[in-house]
């Protein structure tokens, strides 16, 4: 090909790449002063929080109950920096998406969630305290909840999960998706940030287990590897396009565990203490305390 032929073909695919058809849906326009959520300082936010939540464990290791305090305050003064920002970058981002208003009135409300968030810090290490409870006792090969907090892929998951559901719940958008899917890339476990999950909760190994958005989890729930608590095909408008918000995941009640490779689909029940079986496909109610298993055959 001919210098002058490459470089025709080059402003060719230049000009088609360009164009306004191609970029229907794909394209986010960017002005001066108009930020947009930040991957690298979202992982950022949330190594801080883990390190607020498990101190020790995560950021300094120099921490001691000397220096505890002094560590805590100077993390949650950068995170709530870093926080205001993004979330003042997600509302501006949500606000140009839906015509909403001007991103720079944005950032007195980026800074009161912020606080708002960083004040549900406590609460929030209470619970993934009993997570990490929970993954120690369903573990007889863990030897302490260090190691559970240092090594086990659910706590990450679970810590990203659960502070992208607390930013979900103060209508937050767009960032809570992309920390539960930061922490699906790093451990192979994914939760949306809009599934309700109660305390002492577990997945053991949790390589493929995905949890939908209208997922309701009680309390004391197990799951293994491999699980999916997902939809069936769900009902479409009259347009044709799928109807959004509707509940279409199943409620896992108390005290259920599900083994590896279940997939569970639909609104459906399962009921408090039942078992369900690996590799068993799910689309009805399941009662209290029953035992699913595949039917052996002769």
């Amino acid at each position: 090909m001919s210098l002058l032929n490459f470089t025709h073909l080059l402003a060719q695919t230049v000009t088609e790449l360009s164009e306004d058809s191609s970029l229907k849906g794909l394209f986010h326009e960017h002005q001066d002063g108009d930020p947009l959520p930040s991957g690298k300082v979202l992982h950022e936010i949330i190594e801080l929080c883990r390190a607020i939540l498990f101190p020790g464990f995560y950021g300094k290791s120099t921490v001691n109950h000397h220096t505890i305090t002094y560590h805590i305050g100077v993390n949650i003064e950068r995170l709530y920096n870093l926080l205001t920002e993004q979330i003042h970058a997600g509302l501006c981002f949500d606000a140009k998406e839906t015509g909403d208003c001007a991103c720079d009135t944005k950032r007195e409300k980026a800074i009161d969630l912020a606080g708002q968030f960083i004040s549900r810090l406590p609460a929030l290490r209470e619970v993934l305290a009993t997570d990490v409870e929970a993954a120690y006792n369903g573990d007889p090969a863990a030897e302490s909840y260090g190691e559970i907090i240092s090594c086990y892929p659910i706590i990450k998951a679970l810590s990203n999960y659960r502070i992208a559901h607390e930013l979900l719940l103060l209508d937050v958008p767009l960032i809570p998706r992309i920390i539960t899917e930061m922490a699906h890339s790093e451990t192979g476990i994914d939760i949306h940030p809009a599934a309700r999950i109660g305390h002492h909760f577990t997945i053991d190994h949790g390589t493929g287990v995905v949890i939908g958005a209208t997922c309701i989890i009680g309390n004391h729930v197990k799951l293994y590897q491999g699980v999916t608590l997902g939809a069936k095909s769900f009902p479409l408008d009259d347009d044709g396009h799928p109807i959004k918000g509707i509940p279409r995941h199943p409620i896992l009640e108390d005290d259920v565990i599900v083994y590896s490779n279940a997939t569970i689909l639909g609104r459906i029940t399962v009921g408090r203490g039942a078992t369900v079986g690996g590799n068993i496909w799910v689309t009805e109610d399941v009662s209290a305390g029953a035992r699913l298993v595949q039917k052996k055959y002769k």
